[in-house]
């Protein structure tokens, strides 16, 4: 077995772990904080689960650098060598007020290139997981399924899920983008939105992503034969902020068209 190939195993039976204590956390008692507003949330769960993927990385992979939601990772400005991007609870919003529909994201570039991806979908146990060397996987406690690329629908074959504040305040002419599809749906948690369109399930997400949004689902996209570029069609900087679209090719075409 390769050292890559060992890393990811134990990636993989780490988010298995931290997804059964999550699941814990929701019947228990965790202290909730505003960051920015009161609509973005911080939890006690988000810090530990932060801390706790972070100290395991640096031992699974010895030279790392992490970037990572809530502050416990390094300062990263490049992606020279190994970096891991890490989003602890994806969803928080949910978490707190649903106690459903969230994830952890974890994603690793190695000198820059997308190398493998990790979205645990924590309600179903199902851990999305792969990248362009070896394709993209869907594992249960019990099994692990290739997934194979989604149908390239076209746009008015599609649903599309859409952030919900950038089409309240009609950014970038997604209120037609939204019109033109078969049917608008909404999750609030970019992870889930990421896998349904991994699977076919949607046919496009358009969100403002921060790094540890976007990180795991571009690389898998990338294995999936899926577009994901900024809203106004050019590459999406790993490191940076940006108004993100992930979609089937066609989809993507004809959204850009729209926005344009």
């Amino acid at each position: 077995m390769t050292e890559q190939a060992v890393i990811d195993q134990q990636v993989r039976h780490l988010l298995f772990e931290i997804r059964e204590q999550t699941v814990s956390d929701v019947g228990a008692s965790f202290q909730v904080a505003e960051k920015t507003s009161y609509k973005d949330l911080v939890t006690t769960v988000d810090k530990r689960n932060e801390q706790w993927l972070d100290r395991r990385l640096k031992e699974i992979d010895p030279g790392c650098r992490i970037i990572s939601e809530e502050g416990f990772g390094d300062h990263v400005a490049d992606l020279g060598g190994h970096v891991w991007v890490v989003d602890p609870l994806d969803g928080t919003m949910n978490f707190v007020m649903q106690q459903h529909r969230y994830a952890i994201m974890v994603g690793l570039f190695i000198d820059g290139q997308p190398t493998t991806g990790y979205i645990m979908d924590v309600d179903t146990a199902t851990l999305y997981h792969g990248g362009p060397q070896g394709g993209v996987f869907l594992q249960t406690p019990t099994t692990n399924t290739r997934l194979q690329s989604p149908v390239d629908k076209h746009l008015h074959d599609s649903l599309v899920s859409v952030n919900s504040m950038m089409i309240l305040k009609g950014e970038h002419n997604l209120r037609q983008v939204a019109l033109a599809a078969r049917g608008l749906r909404m999750y609030g948690s970019a992870g889930l939105e990421i896998t349904d369109v991994l699977t076919g399930r949607l046919g496009a997400y358009i969100s403002w992503l921060k790094p540890w949004d976007a990180a795991a689902g571009r690389i898998m996209a990338a294995a999936l034969n899926l577009t994901f570029v900024k809203i106004d069609g050019t590459p999406a900087d790993v490191l940076s902020s940006n108004s993100v679209l992930i979609a089937t090719n066609n989809a993507a075409r004809e959204i850009l068209q729209l926005v344009k």
